[in-house]
């Protein structure tokens, strides 16, 4: 069942001046509660114009964006509330710290919301453990910390809020391999084991396969694919042609079936390709 259905969504920057321009314009798609969903794009391709929608930090110049059946800016007050079911975690998130301790930092929101002191402490410890940060960073000053702690503090502030709809704006962006992928499979746990709508903004195609189960491909502030990852990495040369690319094992596993090597087509993780080499056999 649908949580998110957007209707002919536009949004023009600067309108009405000169430097008016599109951000994105006629996107119409759905969201159903519980998916796990990337958003993939080249830079300026209104990805991130798109989420900023779902939780009315922007307005749209035309169109719908409904919650659950509500029209989410239809007053304030629904702009107010929907910003509780909808959590945002911006791209270098840590930038935005700003309490004295991590505890604190975690806690804002949930104080925010008027809950208990016993309850804030519930959801701050709960919060912590699915983004990975540690009790015993609780109180440190986040500013002290390194990037990657600072970025877990960040998604745990957002996570603290228990929303319905989980949205990440590149929250792997400047880390290394080994701390991006930490943060992501704390996202999957995350996922799995509350059920959470998932929206991960990413130009990273091996993670967009490892991770999702469908993928929404904006090119020029429209939504020029989507579908579930073997529908969309079998289109290799249209996303090549969008200035995006293919995963790594996809394009080997293509490379090697030029060479006679009978592999699937619809090979797009690394465990997929180490299966099917197992398997392998001459065409």
């Amino acid at each position: 069942m649908a949580i998110i259905t957007v209707t002919g969504l536009k949004h023009l920057y600067s309108a009405g001046t000169p430097f008016e321009h599109v951000g994105i314009e006629d996107v119409s798609l759905s969201i159903d509660s519980g998916e796990f969903v990337c958003l993939l794009g080249h830079t300026g391709s209104g990805k991130s114009t798109f989420v900023q929608h779902l939780n009315a930090l922007l307005q749209p110049t035309s169109g719908t964006v409904m919650i659950d059946g509500t029209d989410i800016n239809r007053d304030k007050r629904s702009r107010r509330d929907v910003r509780r079911r909808v959590g945002l975690v911006f791209q270098y998130p840590e930038y935005q710290l700003f309490e004295e301790t991590v505890e604190a930092d975690i806690a804002f929101g949930p104080k925010n919301m008027k809950l208990p002191a016993d309850e804030v402490k519930t959801r701050v410890r709960e919060a912590a453990l699915f983004a990975g940060v540690e009790e015993s960073l609780f109180q440190k000053s986040p500013l002290d910390l390194s990037g990657g702690q600072k970025r877990r503090i960040a998604i745990a502030g957002v996570i603290s809020m228990r929303p319905e709809v989980l949205i990440l704006d590149e929250p792997t962006a400047g880390l290394d391999p080994s701390g991006g992928s930490a943060i992501l499979e704390n996202i999957r746990s995350y996922h799995e084991r509350t059920g959470a709508t998932i929206i991960l903004v990413s130009h990273n195609m091996d993670d967009a396969a490892r991770y999702a189960e469908r993928l929404i491909v904006f090119n020029h502030g429209h939504v020029a694919m989507d579908g579930k990852p073997e529908q969309i990495f079998s289109r290799a040369e249209e996303l090549t042609s969008i200035g995006l690319d293919i995963p790594k094992s996809t394009a080997i596993a293509a490379a090697l079936r030029e060479r006679g090597i009978c592999l699937p087509a619809s090979i797009f993780t690394h465990e997929q390709l180490l299966t099917a080499l197992r398997e392998v056999r001459a065409c």
